[in-house]
């Protein structure tokens, strides 16, 4: 993968090269290996080049035989190959072994309509010199981040925030209040909106073109099917189709011109992720580990297990809570997002022994619990629902005692407080949020730490923009599909993909792969019927089924445990951080003006205070700090150097307008 930026003017404005070296520069860690730049009166483009397929030949910005298209491309095409034949075979030329190349010509014969025929992780920017237009257009589900702004004129767009920021002095860099409520309410931005006000994020499966009068298209080209239920597969057929794909998703991901390793948890996603790359790759797979001192966070028993299976040659990174707290800051400046968790934390250390082993790529689970039926979240809204059709039963409520056994302050303790805690006035008939719920009135109470004039403002604007958002999409869903949905739409690409993987592999320049998320896998599930994802309280049932065979049964039988890490425990043990006191301190937060500094200042007693502390403390600490350093990093300090010289540059050259016609 890469980073990519860019300007496009639609007025007066001039595109600079000097603005595109800044913002690439703040690209670096995303490709290390090289830049290159393409610049005319009306648009520029810059490429930092993480170079994995064509190592010596694939550099862009790539144009295409005339001079017309001039492209930039993040992330990867997995079937490139196939791709490039049947292009080919029609009278297509090309002038590298990329596999982005390949972009181009299916966009010289179908346009936008070319999405569709790639399989692959994607972010990209297409100029035509010709009509005097920019196209941009992120993967289907939004494994690869692509934000862009406009300011004077110009729209300037980039794989990172920082990208945007970095162009002109004058780019506005404030934090918007009312996503910050979305975020610490749904723990992610409902849509385009992201933190900084202006800046938007161009959604999952979108494309967008923008014109030379400064109009912005956006057109969504993909989304979860809708299927008939007269069509669901049968499980004995969703079993056999999920061997198939999953197998192919593998085999593709991994094609590259550079070692393909794979991150291996110990859970059932990883483990069959590791084994299925362990039996294709052309040389004993490299995985790599993440452990915990503390027993309740830990699956190093499993990892090794499952290494002793499969025969991989296997790595470690230790992981205690204060190297979490050591790195924090710098892990919310790579995501450029606020978070509740330092869950982020740990990835961001395992990726940096990733990339000290010498590999470059590597395969993870993501995104199996999304697609197959997985989280705890799902199992809660079966049971809340079965609650439902009896209220006085006292045998029902006796499920909830099931979930969250790894949570040392389970609210399924008992099952009376449990019932109280689950309570609901919705359905999950007529509630399209019913399975969430729960989890968002935790959350709620967050709320209390912001600034009289945020809540004012805010003002529970946030229910009012999911509903806008995600309503009308979980119509004539099941209440277990529109638990998915919302889930993978929601917190699968602007969470997890962003906090957890994207930005935390690239910080270390290491390339995440994810083959649970090829679109195919995505739409094969959708046929299985909800009963049969979840088969009673088994969580990805097909799954377990698939897996059969690759994973030793004691990880097949193994309950999930959610990928968790240490929160308070990270900053106010042996080893607080000392810049506690400055991000938090009460003249900051005043300043910042976002938060309350009197209740964030007994939040910081409180949790200096030893014995116990409640989820709620750990998210709202979490929450307050990577906000504050947000506003520390990117609006109060932010600065942004660039080099004299840039090492290892190709410049595109620019043919003649008169050249540029269509091949």
């Amino acid at each position: 993968m890469c980073g990519i930026a860019g300007i496009f003017s639609y007025s007066a404005h001039v595109p600079r090269r000097r603005s595109l070296e800044r913002m690439v520069y703040t690209l670096t860690h995303r490709g290390p290996d090289g830049y290159g730049f393409f610049a005319d009166e009306i648009a520029g483009l810059a490429h930092a080049r993480l170079s994995i397929v064509d190592v010596e030949g694939g550099w862009q910005p790539i144009p295409d035989e005339a001079g017309r298209l001039w492209l930039i491309c993040n992330g990867e095409i997995f079937n490139h190959p196939e791709l490039r034949a049947g292009l080919q075979a029609r009278g297509h030329r090309f002038r590298t072994d990329s596999d982005v190349e390949v972009i181009l010509h299916l966009y010289e014969e179908k346009g936008p309509r070319c999405l569709a025929d790639l399989n692959g992780q994607f972010a990209l920017a297409l100029y035509d010199r010709y009509e005097q237009s920019l196209f941009l257009a992120r993967d289907r589900l939004g494994i690869l981040p692509l934000f862009y702004a406009r300011h004077q004129g110009a729209f300037y767009f980039g794989s990172e925030m920082k990208a945007i920021f970095a162009a002109e002095p004058g780019i506005p860099r404030r934090l918007d209040p009312e996503v910050l409520a979305e975020i610490f309410a749904f723990w992610a931005p409902v849509g385009e909106r992201t933190v900084f006000e202006g800046v938007r994020q161009l959604e999952p499966g979108h494309w967008a073109t923008v014109s030379r009068d400064g109009t912005v298209k956006i057109e969504e080209y993909w989304d979860f099917p809708k299927v008939d239920p007269d069509r669901h597969l049968t499980e004995g057929e969703a079993v056999h189709r999920l061997r198939e794909i999953l197998g192919d998703a593998v085999r593709l991901r991994l094609r590259a011109d550079v070692e393909v390793g794979a991150y291996l948890s110990g859970g059932l996603d990883s483990s069959t992720i590791a084994a299925l790359g362990q039996r294709q790759a052309a040389a004993t797979l490299r995985t790599f580990s993440v452990t915990f001192e503390d027993a309740v966070f830990d699956e190093s028993e499993q990892q090794q297990a499952m290494v002793r299976a499969i025969g991989t040659c296997h790595r470690t990174v230790g992981c205690t809570g204060g190297s979490i707290g050591a790195v924090f800051p710098e892990v919310v400046r790579h995501i450029e997002t606020p978070i509740l968790r330092t869950a982020p934390v740990p990835l961001y250390l395992l990726s940096g022994l990733v990339r000290e082993s010498g590999c470059k790529v590597v395969l993870t689970g993501e995104g199996a619990d999304e697609v197959w039926g997985g989280y705890d979240l799902f199992k809660e809204a079966k049971i809340r629902a079965f609650m439902g059709k009896d209220p006085g039963s006292a045998l029902r409520p006796l499920l909830l005692k099931r979930l969250y056994p790894y949570l040392a302050l389970s609210p399924t303790r008992s099952a009376a407080y449990a019932s109280r805690f689950f309570a609901s006035e919705s359905s999950p008939e007529r509630d399209p949020f019913f399975a969430h719920r729960p989890r968002w009135k935790t959350n709620g109470q967050l709320q209390l730490f912001f600034s009289p004039e945020v809540r004012e403002r805010c003002n529970g604007n946030h229910m009012a923009a999911l509903e806008q958002r995600f309503a009308g999409k979980l119509e004539g869903l099941d209440y277990f599909s529109r638990a998915q949905y919302l889930e993978s739409k929601l917190l699968l690409a602007n969470y997890l993909l962003c906090s957890q993987s994207d930005r935390v592999a690239m910080a270390h320049s290491v390339e995440a792969r994810f083959p649970f998320l090829d679109h195919r896998m995505v739409e094969l599930a959708w046929q299985v019927p909800p009963l049969l994802r979840m088969k009673a309280l088994n969580e990805k049932n097909i799954l377990r089924k698939a897996a059969q065979g690759l994973v030793p049964e004691a990880i097949l039988a193994r309950k999930k445990q959610p990928y968790m890490a240490p929160d308070l425990g990270s900053f106010f043990g042996r080893e607080s951080p000392e810049y506690l006191d400055y991000y938090l301190s009460p003249v900051l937060v005043r300043e910042a003006g976002l938060l309350d500094p009197e209740p964030v200042a007994q939040l910081l007693a409180k949790c200096r205070q030893p014995g116990r502390r409640g989820f709620r403390d750990s998210m709202a600490f979490v929450g307050i700090l990577s906000t504050q350093i947000l506003y520390e990093t990117f609006v109060r300090a932010f600065a942004c150097p660039t080099p004299e010289v840039l090492p290892n540059v190709r410049i595109g050259p620019v043919p003649s307008a008169a050249g540029a016609g269509r091949n």
